[in-house]
């Protein structure tokens, strides 16, 4: 990963606003009068999806996409001026958030002001027309890197953003950029305000064979790690999906953590989720409201930072439109004390100083993070088991990070818990990992 990415970056906790959903008003100042609230469930990087204007020509919806950018150098109007996003950016940083932008540097909407200046910048059919490379993606057009004119015109961009404030950038797509075009712009970047943060939002796996199977560049995870602080989790994210689902085994998803763990540069950060402005709702997605809270303990403890996207906290079951004016119905907050107690243990000493163990996958999850003298162990009860679970900690009396309740182990046994427990222990830890099929082997050789 980029050689000077922080070790910390891996405890980063994220929250996803998307402004026109955020509040009735649809407004930075909507944004800003919550930002108090955010920044107290122990939020570190506030990230906007893109606040930029929006292209009028095949819009998806009555709205348009905030995907579908029209200019990369300016503010939506429906959110507000110039002087309301610096403003916003003002107070979350008086309350100690970082601010980062959605960068779109692989499409444009079909009227940008670069398809007007400059057409020979993008992907063009046998006619000289503009063209996507993604049938789906109707309502954008594709820049065709690498093109020296369109990497300047973009990296000032990204200098300006910087200059103005931004903290941190979420790169769309960025898996169908160029590698070089990447480390160029977080070196260029760096000239003008050192420690922004980088995140990419690589794609699934599969969509990354296809575009090779076709003949268009696409990298790797692991390519992006020459410029990125923090990649999405999308490369075993059908994995996670199907198990949350109940339609795979867990402990085929916890191989797959331990895979990324042999593929990755040492530190690296996947940032975890269990939902996204993509994805639909954890509490829709898995079977009952306990799994889900499981589920999303288990992330939070979860190696890497970690990402609450809008209306989390309210436990919501539906996803606004991209396309649409729907905003969220944040009820009362429900879930709030419980993210609150999940990420105050993200800036645990064991988290922030230990290492971190897999060490079971049925009737639940087990894990821990652990360092000398102690640590904390977590038991996830993704599956929604009853019964018994066999641990590896000491008998005693223990008590719950999460809820406060008292946990008795007796005969290396405990209840299984409705959702999730989190245990601060004391002692020596057999760290023995979780091993299966797909990564024991027996090794011969000399």
């Amino acid at each position: 990963m980029a050689s000077d990415t922080p070790k910390e970056y891996r405890n980063l906790v994220l929250y996803e606003v998307y402004v026109r959903n955020h509040s009735p008003q649809g407004t930075f100042a909507g944004v800003e009068v919550d930002l108090a609230r955010i920044r107290a469930l122990g939020v570190d990087v506030l990230w906007f999806m893109p606040i930029h204007p929006i292209g009028q020509v095949a819009r998806k919806g009555s709205m348009g996409c905030p995907y579908s950018v029209a200019d990369y150098r300016g503010i939506n109007p429906e959110y507000g001026t110039c002087a309301d996003f610096a403003r916003l950016i003002q107070k979350a940083h008086e309350l100690g958030l970082k601010v980062m932008i959605d960068v779109v540097y692989n499409h444009t909407a079909h009227d940008s002001v670069l398809v007007r200046e400059h057409p020979d910048w993008f992907h063009q059919d046998e006619h000289g027309r503009p063209v996507t490379t993604v049938p789906d993606w109707s309502d954008v057009i594709d820049l065709k890197h690498p093109n020296s004119d369109l990497t300047a015109y973009l990296v000032d961009s990204l200098q300006g953003w910087a200059e103005f404030g931004v903290d941190g950038f979420r790169c769309d797509v960025a898996s169908l950029v160029p590698q070089e075009f990447w480390v160029a712009a977080r070196r260029e970047v760096a000239r003008v305000r050192p420690g922004v943060i980088w995140l990419a939002e690589s794609v699934h796996a599969a969509f990354v064979a296809y575009r090779r199977s076709i003949g268009l560049a696409t990298i790797s995870d692991s390519e992006l790690y020459a410029a990125f602080d923090l990649t999405y989790d999308y490369d075993i994210w059908p994995i996670w999906q199907t198990a949350a689902a109940g339609k795979a085994p867990v402990s085929r998803y916890l191989e797959m953590l331990r895979f990324q763990d042999a593929i990755y540069p040492a530190n690296f950060a996947k940032m975890r989720y269990v939902e996204n402005h993509d994805q639909a709702r954890v509490m829709a997605a898995t079977r009952t409201r306990e799994q889900a809270l499981a589920w999303t303990a288990f992330q939070v403890f979860n190696r890497g930072p970690f990402l609450i996207y809008g209306g989390q906290e309210s436990a919501a079951r539906h996803t606004p439109s991209l396309f649409e004016k729907d905003p969220v119905e944040w009820g009362s907050y429900e879930l709030s004390p419980f993210l609150r107690k999940l990420t105050a243990l993200k800036k645990d000493s064991a988290q922030l100083e230990g290492s971190f163990a897999l060490l079971s996958a049925e009737p639940c999850i087990q894990a821990t993070w652990h360092r000398t003298g102690g640590g904390l162990y977590g038991v996830f009860n993704v599956s929604g088991t009853g019964g018994p679970v066999e641990v590896r900690l000491p008998d005693g009396s223990y008590q719950d990070e999460l809820g406060g309740a008292a946990v008795e182990v007796r005969g290396g046994r405990m209840s299984a818990p409705a959702n999730a427990v989190i245990l601060r222990y004391d002692s020596p830890m057999n760290l023995e990992p979780f091993y299966s099929d797909l990564l024991d082997y027996n090794f011969d050789g000399e």
